[in-house]
């Protein structure tokens, strides 16, 4: 286990690229996916399948009593949910002005993840970043 619950996205993409070799980035990115507490399978829907994504990709997005993002979510396959979890880190506890001011983009690329994920696997995380979007689209 990474051990990272109490990380923050800065600090994964930094110990992501402390890795060469791209067997042990995978490793990695399935060690997060683990970290993210789990999904109550009750919210497992089709309302709430991410679309676009080949795996089973969950997500719920909610606005805490404090304002903030909380974010839940899981998938079937193990890089799909290491991807999950990069977006937990990055967006969840965040305010819509704080969501606002990540880069996802510019954290996907310092990982390397732009140039070593499958298009498909791509194409499934955007369609996660997108429902993130549109979530906080109107709330900063």
């Amino acid at each position: 286990m990474c051990e990272c619950e109490n990380m923050n996205i800065e600090e994964i993409v930094d110990n992501f690229n402390l890795f060469d070799d791209w067997e042990d980035k995978y490793t990695y990115l399935i060690d997060l996916g683990r970290e993210i507490p789990p999904m109550n399978p009750a919210l497992k829907t089709e309302e709430n399948r991410v679309k676009g994504c080949i795996s089973q990709i969950w997500m719920v997005l909610e606005w805490g009593a404090d304002g903030r993002i909380s974010l839940t979510a899981d998938s079937d396959a193990q890089i799909a949910k290491g991807l999950v979890a990069i977006l937990y880190f990055a967006f969840s506890g965040k305010t819509a002005a704080e969501a606002a001011r990540v880069d996802i983009s510019a954290l996907f690329a310092r990982m390397g993840l732009d140039r070593y994920l499958t298009p498909n696997r791509r194409n499934g995380f955007y369609a996660m970043v997108e429902r993130i979007a549109a979530f906080t689209a109107g709330c900063t």
